[in-house]
């Protein structure tokens, strides 16, 4: 098949394992994002997509052409590293043709693959200058544009914007997701943050210790988690945890514990009945609360405010509900005072139940 395919994939450090039995399918001009903590494998995997790793065990193919064993100049990929790695003596132009001229193409081709480029990337303006001389974003454009010219059948990107600052990540964001649909080329992103990947990617593959824990788009995996990792890790603030017990009252499900008695959604209220006998968590997600009565669904909550930060048209509350310390991201509007202990009201509608013990949703 076109695209990338991983199978089997395993990579080990001697007696270490890093990436114990990794299989993936990318289809041809996919963006894929690859996510999670420090040393969950994402960067592993990558680099043995690139070539750059030896796989211990497994297959890689690229565009249905077994590339497990080929050099990284013969797998038709460009790479763009998390340092911007620009020649610091050479012009942007030369940066960006640097790869064409190693490989002797013509001097009219090269010459219309980096006009090409710059005017996608809106460095013509910069051809003449030296790295030196640009910002942090437009270093990083560069080395983009040394990618681009390349013209390769798969874009790898290893955290690309790390180093940039707040604002200039966003912009970049927004940059990458148009350059995909201007060159419609398959590419594959490593990040470790999670905005970065919900704001990019058709699909997200989420790792942790060298395994995929979910894969889907970016609705998917925010709506339907399928474990206490996933639901953690996607989302910002960070979704709540807390321990809970279900109960059957007159056949409807409730979740109940320290600080709280929750109607169960009717979506859930088949797998709650068939799970009463086990031990429950509760997941709320900040967003899902809101500071006054807003339907028939919204259950009341009574929170103690130990902090509240203002970010505008909403507060982020750290709080706790029955002892147990919780985050509500609250919308009250940028003229309102900081928030302070009281009732709330959460969407119920809008829980997540998973099992304690092996953290699976239910």
């Amino acid at each position: 098949m076109s695209g990338v395919s991983l199978r089997n994939v395993s990579k080990s450090y001697g007696n270490v394992t890093v990436i114990p039995d990794l299989s993936l399918d990318i289809s041809e001009g996919e963006f894929v994002v690859f996510v999670g903590p420090s040393g969950c494998g994402k960067s592993t995997t990558l680099r043995m997509i690139a070539g750059l790793e030896k796989v211990t065990g497994g297959q890689i193919s690229i565009a249905g052409r077994d590339v497990t064993w080929v050099r990284p100049k013969e797998r038709d990929i460009a790479m763009v590293f998390q340092s911007y790695a620009l020649y610091p003596h050479m012009n942007v132009a030369d940066n960006m043709s640097f790869a064409l001229r190693l490989a002797r193409r013509p001097k009219d081709e090269i010459n219309e693959r980096v006009k090409v480029a710059a005017e996608m990337l809106e460095l013509t303006p910069y051809l003449g200058r030296k790295p030196k001389d640009l910002s942090g974003g437009q270093r990083q454009r560069v080395a983009m544009g040394r990618s681009i010219v390349r013209d390769a059948y798969v874009f790898l990107f290893d955290e690309p914007l790390s180093n940039l600052d707040a604002k200039l990540r966003s912009s970049m964001r927004t940059e990458l997701a148009l350059l995909h649909k201007k060159l419609n080329r398959t590419m594959i992103y490593v990040t470790h943050d999670q905005i970065e990947a919900m704001t990019m990617a058709d699909r997200i593959v989420i790792m942790k210790d060298g395994l995929i824990q979910q894969v889907g788009t970016p609705k998917d995996v925010y709506n339907t988690p399928v474990n206490t990792f996933v639901a953690t890790f996607m989302g910002s603030p960070s979704m709540t945890l807390l321990p809970a017990e279900l109960r059957d009252e007159g056949g409807r499900m409730h979740v109940a514990g320290a600080g709280f008695d929750l109607p169960v959604p009717a979506r859930l209220n088949d797998a709650a009945r068939g799970a009463a006998a086990r031990s429950i968590t509760l997941g709320l997600r900040p967003e899902h609360f809101a500071a006054e009565q807003r339907g028939e669904n919204f259950a009341q909550l009574d929170l103690t405010v130990k902090v509240a930060e203002y970010i505008g048209s909403s507060q982020y509350l750290a709080a706790d509900l029955g002892g147990q310390s919780i985050t509500a991201a609250v919308e009250v509007g940028p003229e309102s005072d900081l928030m302070t202990d009281g009732t709330y009201f959460f969407d119920t509608t809008r829980i997540y139940l998973f099992d304690q013990e092996t953290g699976a949703a239910l």
